[in-house]
């Protein structure tokens, strides 16, 4: 149904070789082989998404732009019902696939492949930089663009959504931060009401163009990360004509990082499409800050705390303390610098960043120093006092090779190796029902085995990091970004 890729090993570039490689199948199974005991609570579906390129995208490809494929498991009674992986239907993807167009496709139409989430009985897959989320059906087919009911603009110049938004436990609706690289120094948050429109919408100034993948919450604040990954004209050009690249590039100087772009400029960049490296990079002269605004305020009440030059893909969580307010955050030294293809400058430790708001001071103190990334929590305590947290650790430089709990009050770290030849993307936190203490329940995530050149779905119990169950897979997951638990007949409002 695709035209056949290179075989993996034969590209120079790590994105396309080994667990990175993109799948060529959409496969459903049933009655999975289970390996353990699956708690007989877990009725739902895991769901995670990543990039997978539909044909050669060419060795310069960069990671982050695969059209987006959706991985689920279906959980209930004990036993694990089906398996389904399913590209994103854009408008793009359809066409590839000889299939109608899912919904009307926008201006900015992308295959979604960030996140996945259930808000409001819809299951969204999510991307980030201005592009729409798209629904997806319980069995992971494509129903078309998302804008929420019409509450979310997604035209030219509007922020679109957000890749990483966070649930508020408390009321159940789901906070994020928006950006493009077409809206200057504007960023927007975003409340997603329970009703599964966009309730309230609040433009704020940044200091220029900045990649903003994540944020994070608390009781009474958002908390927005302005740091130095910003856009880059010299790429987002690359695939301009050259006779008229200098008057596009003379245009986007005077206000890029100021003003919304230009629409005729925006389009022709956009008709251009589809250069191969992200139009992000390290810029060593922005200034990196943490900015704090009140949620029931408006961009008025943003106060600034300058820090020392880093990047942020993913923070663990953050929250009030007093007249403080604490971030704990997975901070890369930088990013996109000398790597253009994918996140591959350095180790990335696990950091808190204290910000008093009586004194304008930030602090920051490093929690853990392994080499790290996709920190997770008990989702039932966003933006509240956390203890624990989890995340994926390359403990001998191999992408994925164990599990890591940090308890967070003792300052001690647990890591669970998964054994030789296995390799584990983001685990998410999953509770027991029954139970009201932090950190009660399974971690689950997806497991790649390289020597049966299959994947599992791999639970483990959140306390001591040892096996609970593991359902065998079909196939391969290959290496993503982020997923979720659905749980069935109920919204995660009220996990």
């Amino acid at each position: 149904m695709t035209e056949t890729i290179r075989p993996p090993s034969t590209s120079s570039n790590r994105y396309l070789r080994d667990n990175f490689a993109p799948v060529r199948e959409e496969l459903t199974a049933t009655d999975l082989p289970v390996i353990g005991r699956l708690p007989d609570h877990l009725d739902g579906r895991y769901l995670r998404i990543g990039p997978n390129p539909l044909d050669d995208p060419g060795d310069q490809h960069h990671w982050f732009l695969g059209e987006g494929m959706v991985h689920g498991v279906r959980l209930r009674d004990g036993r694990a019902e089906w398996y389904r992986n399913r590209w994103v239907r854009s408008a793009a993807v359809a066409d590839a696939l000889g299939e109608p167009h899912r919904g009307t496709p926008g201006e900015r139409d992308f295959a979604a492949n960030t996140n996945v989430l259930e808000h409001h009985g819809r299951t969204v897959a999510l991307v980030e930089a201005g592009s729409p989320p798209y629904e997806l059906t319980h069995d992971l087919d494509t129903v078309g663009p998302c804008d929420f009911d019409g509450t979310l603009p997604s035209s030219f110049g509007q922020p679109g959504y957000a890749a990483h938004p966070h649930r508020d436990p408390h009321t159940g609706e789901l906070h994020a931060l928006s950006y493009s690289w077409t809206r200057g120094n504007r960023v927007t948050y975003s409340v997603l009401g329970n009703d599964g429109r966009i309730r309230r919408s609040v433009d704020v100034e940044v200091h220029g163009s900045p990649m903003m993948h994540d944020f994070a919450l608390t009781e009474k604040h958002v908390v927005i990360l302005d740091l130095p990954v910003t856009f880059d004209i010299a790429t987002a050009t690359a695939d301009v004509p050259r006779v008229v690249r200098p008057a596009v590039r003379g245009v986007l100087n005077r206000v890029i990082g100021r003003n919304p772009l230009p629409e005729p400029v925006i389009a022709r960049i956009a008709r251009g499409g589809g250069a191969a490296s992200l139009p992000y990079r390290w810029n060593p002269d922005y200034p990196a800050r943490i900015g704090i605004m009140a949620r029931d305020d408006d961009s008025a009440s943003v106060r600034w705390f300058e820090i020392p030059p880093c990047y942020v893909f993913h923070t663990l969580n953050a929250y009030d303390d007093g007249d403080t307010v604490v971030v704990d955050v997975v901070r890369h030294s930088r990013m996109f610098a000398t790597v253009l293809n994918g996140p591959d400058e350095g180790p990335a430790v696990l950091t808190r960043f204290t910000l008093d708001l009586r004194t304008g001071r930030a602090d920051e103190t490093g929690i853990d120093q392994r080499s790290q990334e996709f920190p997770r929590h008990d989702e039932r305590f966003t933006g509240r006092r956390h203890r624990y947290g989890w995340a994926i650790g390359f403990e001998d430089g191999v992408p994925g090779d164990a599990v890591l709990r940090h308890d967070l009050e003792t300052g001690s770290t647990q890591s669970r190796r998964l054994g030789a030849g296995l390799e584990a993307s983001e685990f998410c936190f999953v509770p027991n029902p029954e139970g009201t203490q932090e950190g009660d329940g399974v971690v689950m995530g997806y497991v790649h085995d390289r020597a049966e050149g299959r994947s599992q779905l791999r639970l483990l119990d959140a306390a001591t990091l040892e096996d609970v169950a593991a359902v065998q897979l079909p196939g391969r997951v290959p290496a993503g970004f982020h997923g979720n638990w659905a749980p069935e007949g109920t919204d995660l409002a009220d996990v």
